[in-house]
């Protein structure tokens, strides 16, 4: 009788099925996360990008040699052993004799299937006297080719394995496990509860443990949470912060603090080295009890970040200290700037009026403090110091130059390249290209805005109260290229032309001008013209051919006067009938323009429905890849001089009332921008209908000067009332009425058939 059997694998094969998946499984997911990325592709790209980004502080000290970093070699090694234990299982599996194979005994027998009974008996003559145990044989295989035998010539045994696969009948469906018989042997049973316990009660809460302690201080944005909740605290203190508190603020980081983070350091000689920085710094409060802001470690760091924004020479005990501050200010910056944006939502929200919010002010300086600490200069230095060799000596040439005052790098840019060339004459020709090549890696971003609101029968009508959704697409281009363009206009505005043509094309821009202007002006005269003198005409002709038919009756009567007033008759009819056929004419062209008014409604209609759907689609498309696309924040480097590690281009999208100074949308950080990104803005629409008058604003987080700036204007309209009654809505109405209707057919049918019964 058949049945179930489970057993441990005895010989270890099928344990290596198990083992050789659980490697696999470790070593392919590992290998794709830890291996060593490779540093000749790094060096290629330093190396093609050294013309430009070749003074910066983070290319200078990736050129350094490294010191010798034992952990790579220590992953490949790792990594390597494990592949080779996974190729060693594989290979075992693969040579692995299959013990659960399905009986053949034409295998056993080596015989063809199909052989005749005499082949059958023929071949078991000779295998036996081969292997029979009298003999000296071995004998499993004699009884293995007995059974074969058997079930080839025996009609039971034939049957048995035909239908079940053995010659004996149905056997007992074994299953195996996984794991090898001595795990479950009672001689290791304390050393297994050992391993176990060791593993799951020991390493595992311990692993799970530290790793959970450590996460729980960090935000999603690696910001430690008690970070945050000094920024909280201090600008909601503080709600209009300028520069100086910033920067205070800014250093009270958790982050610097070496009982917080371990890779903030500590050294006796700061006792001594920062307060020689704060006597050559000077303007540093240092009377003001404000912990954390006055402890020892953010004094440091503030100390640090004001030499940095100065551009002074500190020494070299404290540059180590410096970069580590400097790489974190990027992020604790936009962390200040979350808080910002939190207090503000949460003021709106509340009608207390003594939560006061944050000020734009307050959110501006962060983001300027963030383009300061990457280009290392102080709040009104000129955004020329970003470039290679302008000092604050050169400076004074370029900006208080006579013809020229260059004040940004966008007036910079708009010169000729001769003049350009002849406001830097002081630079020398290599100096000269490398400041150019510098001037055209800057980033040009222009901002095409287009307001509506979604989900809404007229998308392009702004109601009060209704979401608006300003859409926002950004192009980034090089400054290279944009002065590229300007010289090619500036050049082919400079070609010599022949006189005869340059006067003929003046002469047909002014005709074409003249006849615009002056067309549309005569033609109303001649139409306003034409009706008059017909009125004139029309008007007195009856009156006329009366008194002439009574003065010939009555008077005259001769033939002369009345020829003349039959041919006067027949002019006058002849105009009339000219007038006629002249109003049937133009009430027909009438019609037909009315007809063509209609189709051109038509047409705009449909065109405007088309487009509507096809900007639903496009919105519906934006929003999945957004949900399914995952962009790399990897955009382009920034030029920074004095900046310690490589950053990215981003930037802060944001709409505000200049006016009122209030935020209107909260900021968005654009960090995928490599071409072109769209973006979309939305806040709720002012509570009063009117004109408003707002603001775009794009902000980076590296560059100085480049901000651009757009005007927004809304035109708010009163919300359409509820309508109380629609057609949609009298469904049910008009099935009581066709109710009614059939129960009226109903009755007027019952009482005709009582009448003819009353007939009869």
């Amino acid at each position: 009788m058949a049945g179930q059997q489970f057993q441990y694998d005895d010989s270890g094969n099928t344990f290596f099925y198990f083992l050789t998946s659980f490697v696999g499984l470790i070593v392919i997911p590992a290998t794709y996360y830890l291996w060593p990325r490779d540093q000749n592709a790094e060096q290629i790209r330093l190396k093609n990008i050294r013309k430009v980004y070749g003074r910066c502080m983070w290319y200078r000290l990736r050129l350094l040699k490294p010191q010798p970093n034992i952990i790579p070699t220590v992953k490949k090694i790792v990594l390597l052993a494990g592949w080779a234990l996974f190729l060693f299982l594989a290979y075992k599996v693969s040579k692995t004799d299959r013990e659960y194979q399905e009986y053949n005994p034409y295998e056993v027998l080596n015989l063809d299937p199909g052989a005749t009974v005499a082949e059958i008996k023929k071949q078991y003559r000779l295998l036996s006297l081969k292997y029979h145990p009298d003999k000296g044989g071995d004998e499993v295989m004699f009884m293995r080719i007995a059974k074969a035998y058997a079930a080839l010539t025996d009609e039971e045994s034939r049957k048995n394995w035909e239908e079940f696969g053995n010659p004996d009948g149905p056997q007992a469906t074994s299953f195996g496990i996984a794991l090898p018989a001595w795990i479950v042997d009672q001689k290791n049973s304390i050393l297994v509860l050992l391993v176990y316990g060791l593993a799951f009660m020991v390493i595992l809460p311990v692993v799970v443990g530290s790793w959970w302690y450590r996460s729980i201080r960090y935000s999603g944005d690696q910001i430690l949470i008690r970070t945050t909740q000094i920024y909280t605290y201090f600008v909601y203190k503080t709600r209009n912060m300028d520069m100086k508190r910033l920067i205070m603020v800014l250093a009270g980081a958790s982050e610097f603090d070496p009982q917080y983070n371990k890779d903030s350091t500590s050294r006796p000689t700061d006792n001594i080295l920062i307060p020689q920085l704060i006597r050559e710094i000077g303007s540093i409060n240092l009377k003001k009890n404000e912990p954390p802001l006055t402890c020892p470690y953010s004094l440091k760091a503030r100390v640090l970040l004001l030499s940095h924004l100065a551009r002074m020479k500190i020494p070299e005990t404290l540059e180590e200290d410096q970069q580590f501050m400097l790489k974190k200010c990027p992020a604790l910056l936009q962390e200040m700037v979350n808080v910002i944006c939190q207090l503000i939502i949460m003021a709106r929200s509340r009608e207390e009026r003594e939560f006061r919010a944050p000020t734009l002010a307050s959110l501006e300086n962060c983001m300027k403090l963030s383009q300061m600490a990457v280009q290392g200069l102080q709040q009104f230095k000129s955004p020329l110091l970003q470039l290679p060799h302008i000092e604050e000596d050169n400076l004074r040439r370029v900006s208080n130059h006579k013809k020229y005052k260059i004040k940004t790098i966008q007036d910079l840019v708009s010169l000729k390249e001769s003049d350009r060339h002849s406001l830097l004459h002081f630079l020398e020709d290599e100096k000269y290209e490398e400041v150019m090549a510098v001037l055209g890696s800057f980033p040009y971003v222009t901002m095409d805005i287009k307001s509506q609101v979604l989900d809404d029968e007229d998308s392009n009508n702004i109601t009060v109260g209704s979401l608006v959704t300003v859409l926002v697409k950004l192009t980034r281009q090089t400054m290279a290229e944009v002065f590229e363009k300007e010289q090619s206009i500036c050049a082919a505005e400079e070609q010599p032309a022949d006189d005869g043509q340059s006067d003929a094309s003046k002469m047909k821009a002014k005709g074409g001008w003249q006849q615009k202007g002056k067309g549309p002006k005569r033609m109303p005269k001649a139409k306003k013209k034409k009706p008059v003198k017909k009125k004139a005409l029309t008007v007195p002709l009856p009156q006329a051919k009366q008194q002439k038919l009574k003065q010939a009756n009555g008077v005259v009567g001769s033939e002369a006067a009345i020829k003349e007033e039959e041919d006067d008759i027949s002019d006058k009819g002849s105009d009339s009938e000219e007038e006629e056929t002249n109003r049937d004419s133009q009430s027909e062209k009438d019609d037909g323009s009315d007809r063509e008014s209609d189709r051109e409604q038509d047409e705009k209609q449909s065109k405007d429905d088309e487009a509507e759907w096809q900007e639903l689609q496009q919105s519906i498309q934006r929003k999945e890849r957004a949900l399914l696309e995952t962009k790399s924040k990897i955009t382009h480097p920034v030029y920074s001089l004095y900046f310690p590690e490589e950053k990215q281009e981003w930037w802060w999208l944001y709409i505000a009332d200049r006016k009122e100074q209030t935020l209107i949308s909260m900021p968005y950080h654009v960090c995928t921008l490599k071409d072109t990104e769209e973006v979309e803005l939305k806040f709720p629409a002012p509570g009063k209908p009117g004109n408003y008058q707002y603001t775009v604003f794009l902000r980076s987080d590296s560059y100085m000067g480049l901000d651009q700036i757009k005007p927004l204007k809304l035109e708010v309209h009163e919300a359409k009332p509820v309508p109380e009654n629609h057609p949609q809505w009298d469904t049910a109405i008009e099935g009581d009425e066709d109710q009614e209707d059939s129960e009226g057919f109903e009755d007027s049918f019952e009482e005709e058939e009582e009448e003819e019964e009353g007939g009869d």
